[in-house]
């Protein structure tokens, strides 16, 4: 979102490498870093990928259990704070209805065939689509690509270790104990750079025995 929006305010803790729910936090309840509580990053959280999903007043006050007219003064705000996101929700929509599809960041395109329905409840639905579609098909584009170029080098080093798993945006991997350095050094390096955008992409890595062990 941060990357697609180019939204100035969003930016900023990707690129001062601030938790982004805590980011949004401060924003929305005009605290400091240090006053934010875990219920405000939690409702921050919640807006933030509400938002995403083009949540209505009505749904974040369902989740969050309070009031709608307090729900919607949280996406009000939101908006205030981070007014590109809106600009590229309302551009977004308007793309959609023009062209009857949206597009991830490598032109791979969702086709939105009820973008101009005259029922609301079916409008609205793709929509949302419209506005999710870039930003998580793109992110889908990147793990793809990753894993291409991750595969490419295992193959071209000759390792053993081999790419087992994708689970969303993670990668699990069955790594030799000789080559467990090489390969972390070498999945942050291309993850991280797998597409460029206007803000870091940070990658964690964990080993273990296990699945479970390496969380």
């Amino acid at each position: 979102m941060a990357h697609i929006s180019d939204d100035a305010n969003m930016k900023e803790a990707f690129l001062k490498n601030i938790d982004i729910h805590t980011h949004t936090a401060t924003k929305l309840f005009r605290v400091s870093i240090e006053d934010v509580t875990s219920d405000m990053r939690r409702k921050a959280k919640t807006v933030n990928f509400g938002i995403i999903y083009g949540i209505s007043a009505f749904g974040l006050s369902e989740r969050l259990n309070i009031p709608r007219k307090e729900a919607m003064k949280l996406i009000d705000d939101y908006f205030l704070m981070f007014p590109d996101i809106k600009k590229y929700m309302t551009t977004t929509i308007e793309f959609a209805k023009q062209n009857g599809y949206v597009e991830t960041l490598l032109k791979r395109r969702r086709y939105t065939a009820d973008i101009n329905s005259t029922n609301s409840i079916v409008r609205g639905f793709a929509e949302r689509i419209a506005i999710n579609a870039p930003i998580q098909g793109s992110a889908a584009d990147m793990i793809k690509i990753a894993m291409i170029n991750i595969f490419n080098f295992l193959n071209k080093e000759k390792l053993k270790s081999k790419l087992i798993m994708q689970v969303h945006d993670e990668l699990i991997f069955d790594t030799h104990k000789s080559e467990i350095e090489i390969v972390k050094l070498n999945i942050e390096r291309l993850m991280s750079n797998a597409l460029k955008l206007h803000v870091p992409i940070v990658v964690d890595i964990g080993q273990g025995k296990n699945w479970l062990d390496a969380h």
